[in-house]
């Protein structure tokens, strides 16, 4: 299987990198990545890859820019050093909040990423729970979009939460789908916090639909965690109908600005996110619980090498 698969990681998040190698059983791939004087990406690949099936592990979380213009540079040594395919492994799609032309003169710039990264010259995507499933049409090569839901899941039942006293809430009416595929897999009832917007940069949580949640475990699932403020003001709705303990949960932690100090001063029991971005020290804290999707992308990754059905894991 392995004599032609080479994983390589970018600067991003080295640890998840380390993680999917260790269950494909692989060394990393040889690659010097450093930073000019004037800021510039310097990137040399050590070991030859001509022919083979090169999969590239970079999320483009914060520093967005940085993250993203490495992978560029990296999908380009790789072409120039002739692998038969490239594929970019993105557990974090960067940009993806800026999808449509939800105002005049505003750019797509979701779109924008997808061409770069094509034209650089990957032949396939790999991303995981992308902010609008619509982001995968927007490239012109081949996408494989896995979902978190699956490893998030497993760890909520590990709690062994009987479904009796569980409620899986929606944080908004957007996240109503996601939810509900989490309550399919792990029971309980269901909940909606009416989310209303008081101007254009704020929003407050009103109502909330459904339950009653009196006396339940809540579960909070969104796609990201940035600012925290939608998160948390829903968490406090549960708080404030009676919620016996809160979790929240989400696929990647973005945590930006007042994030962290938002989340560890709300009632929240615990926050449960995936490593698809890394994590500093200074923006982890006490209730914060990580869950590795690394088998999940080492086993997508090993599945596309030998040209199989990656479906399976879409749910």
């Amino acid at each position: 299987m392995h004599e032609r698969l080479v994983l390589i990681s970018g600067r991003a998040h080295r640890e998840l990198a380390a993680e999917i190698a260790q269950y494909l059983g692989l060394d990393l791939g040889a690659i010097n990545l450093a930073d000019f004087p004037d800021g510039e990406i310097s990137c040399q690949l050590h070991e030859n890859i001509r022919g083979r099936d090169v999969f590239l592990i970079q999320p483009t979380g914060p520093p967005v820019n940085d993250n993203l213009m490495e992978l560029l540079v990296m999908i380009d040594a790789c072409a120039r050093a002739s692998a038969e395919r490239i594929t970019p492994i993105i557990p974090y799609f960067g940009y993806a909040r800026q999808d449509r032309k939800d105002q005049g003169r505003v750019p797509i710039t979701a779109k924008l990423v997808a061409n770069l990264i094509s034209e650089a010259g990957a032949d396939r995507v790999v991303t995981m729970d992308l902010h609008a499933a619509q982001i995968q049409g927007f490239f012109d090569v081949p996408v494989d979009h896995l979902y978190a839901a699956p490893v998030l899941d497993d760890y909520f039942r590990s709690l062994n939460i009987p479904p009796e006293d569980l409620v899986v809430i929606s944080p908004d009416e957007g996240s109503i789908k996601r939810s509900l595929q989490h309550l399919n897999n792990l029971g309980g009832q269901f909940a909606i916090v009416d989310k209303r917007r008081s101007s254009a940069t704020e929003t407050r949580q009103a109502n909330l639909i459904g339950g009653p949640i009196e006396g339940k475990v809540a579960l909070l699932f969104d796609d990201m965690i940035s600012t925290a403020g939608s998160i948390v003001g829903a968490a406090k709705v549960a708080a404030d109908h009676g919620a016996r303990e809160i979790y929240v949960s989400a696929s990647h932690a973005v945590f930006c600005g007042p994030a962290v100090e938002r989340l560890a001063g709300a009632p929240i029991k615990q926050v449960v996110v995936t490593n698809s971005l890394f994590i500093p020290p200074e923006k982890r804290f006490d209730k914060l619980k990580t869950v590795s999707v690394a088998p999940l992308l080492g086993e997508a990754i090993r599945r596309i090498h030998r040209n199989e059905s990656v479906s399976g894991l879409f749910g």
